[in-house]
């Protein structure tokens, strides 16, 4: 699974924006910190980024009519298994969050969604 540039979100068909809320519950619980090809660079950052990112997401969910767990609403939340940062502290964030996020990986991602049959 991949992180989508955010330029990218508002425009993602309903299964890729909700599968990419599930890999950002997973990043930020148990899953912070393991290797994972695609989405490593994201433990280069704080964990905040990827919560700010996730808001995002959520956001952009809330939008289209789908509710939103509140506890991840919580930047110390990490689901249920996990226990919750004690207080994370918040960092301002570039635009975009990550970097890595720029035009060769927008372009990336375009390709990845072609490759799915989605074109944007």
């Amino acid at each position: 699974m991949r992180l989508w540039h955010e330029e990218l979100i508002s425009h993602l068909p309903r299964q890729q924006l909700l599968g990419q809320h599930r890999e950002c519950c997973a990043l930020r619980g148990n899953g912070w910190g393991k290797k994972h090809a695609i989405v490593d660079y994201v433990f280069a950052y704080s964990p905040f980024c990827l919560y700010a990112y996730h808001v995002l997401i959520m956001e952009e969910m809330v939008s289209r009519g789908y509710r939103v767990s509140p506890e991840w609403l919580e930047k110390n939340y990490r689901g249920k298994t996990c226990l919750a940062y004690e207080d994370l502290v918040e960092e301002k964030v570039g635009n975009p969050i990550y970097r890595e996020h720029d035009a060769t990986y927008y372009k990336e991602c375009l390709e990845n969604l072609r490759q799915k049959g989605i074109e944007l």
